[in-house]
């Protein structure tokens, strides 16, 4: 996993690089800096505008009694969304716009949703309202069973 997230702070920066030489030969310095202002500003009104609709249906979710599961995966990538859209470049700008697409975040949410188990850890039997059930794999010790080293 390290070598992987090592891989990718290199290659990220070096992308950036390209796209901004090969967009800087096509059309000029000015335009090309232009285009990264232009990005960044309407990428923090789009990450304005779908993060308030996104607040609102984790507020209507909550006050349904549901889970807003969905509605906080989303939240999480359009805010990753809008870093990369904030952060100066064309590679990271292309990202950040690919996730605002909900299709694309449909997509993730659902790859991760099938790799992820959620387990609560309140529930009322933690409290002692009656019998807790656990995994089969799973060794509960009682309170005078704990000895710490």
């Amino acid at each position: 996993m390290g070598r992987i997230l090592f891989a990718v702070f290199l290659a990220v920066p070096l992308v950036e690089i390209a796209f901004f030489v090969i967009i800087g030969n096509a059309i000029g310095l000015w335009p090309t800096l232009a285009g990264v202002l232009v990005t960044a500003v309407s990428g923090s009104l789009i990450l304005r505008w779908q993060g308030l609709q996104l607040f609102n249906e984790i507020r209507s979710t909550m006050g349904a009694g549901r889970l807003p599961a969905r509605a906080l995966a989303d939240a999480m990538m359009v805010g990753i969304a809008g870093v990369l859209l904030l952060t100066p470049g064309y590679f990271t700008d292309l990202l950040g716009l690919v996730l605002l697409i909900p299709p694309v975040r449909t997509l993730i949410y659902r790859f991760l949703a099938s790799r992820v188990k959620v387990v609560s850890t309140t529930t009322s039997a933690s409290y002692g309202f009656g019998p807790r059930q656990v995994e089969d794999d799973t060794i509960e010790l009682g309170d005078d069973e704990y000895r710490p080293r």
